[in-house]
């Protein structure tokens, strides 16, 4: 499978990239600093030099046969523009439309609930923390979710992680809408897992599933 992902010298885009990688797909980045790739991996993937906030350069990242799209962008409080997540993934869905791109795998939070969520007071206090606290990611993840469900006619998948974190891959997470609060966890790993997995699997087509331990 061809894919391209975004995001890949973050946490988890890294486990993203070595786990497409490992699986023997053929993949694309889109990366603003390329040294920044682990050396082992450059050579065995198509590095295109680039913003994803510059429409053309996410169009040169998705050349023709590309089968899916990766996105694991992440969103820092004090550093990132307004609206990062939001106006990349903008982008990519018009290069999909475009270029008839079968498939879009996407990374969101856990402070986005959904009308299918087991909403607890633990869910209560987790987006008004993110509300709180991390105002600029969860209002970025808002309006992401928001664009995406008004394409709801193009192929996506999403996954809500709720507190990501170093450790290994198990294979072993609930993925659903289940309870979920404050202390709900997944690793890096097994988040980017998930995804990879979702390339070629229609479960949950159209939704977004919280991810945890």
């Amino acid at each position: 499978m061809h894919v391209t992902l975004f995001g890949a010298t973050g946490k988890l885009g890294l486990e993203c990239l070595q786990q497409c990688v490992e699986v023997g797909h053929a993949v694309t980045v889109l990366v603003r600093s390329p040294d920044k790739l682990p050396a082992t991996l450059r050579d065995r993937i198509t590095v295109v030099e680039g913003d994803g906030l510059v429409a053309a350069d996410v169009e040169r990242a998705l050349p023709p046969g590309t089968d899916a799209i990766l996105f694991a962008v992440g969103v820092d409080e004090k550093t990132s523009p307004p609206d990062l997540c939001t106006d990349v993934t903008r982008h990519i869905l018009a290069a999909m439309r475009r270029e008839q791109i079968p498939r879009l795998v996407w990374c969101g939070g856990g402070s986005n609930l959904r009308p299918e969520d087991v909403v607890t007071f633990g869910a209560r206090f987790v987006r008004w923390f993110s509300e709180t606290f991390l105002t600029h990611r969860h209002s970025d993840k808002v309006h992401q979710l928001q664009l995406l469900d008004d394409n709801a006619d193009l192929c996506w998948i999403g996954i809500r992680p709720l507190q990501m974190k170093a450790g290994p891959r198990t294979g072993r997470y609930r993925l659903g809408y289940n309870a979920f609060s404050g202390f709900s966890s997944i690793s890096f790993a097994d988040c980017a897992h998930a995804m990879v997995k979702m390339l070629d699997d229609d479960t949950w087509v159209g939704k977004a599933p919280v991810i945890q331990y």
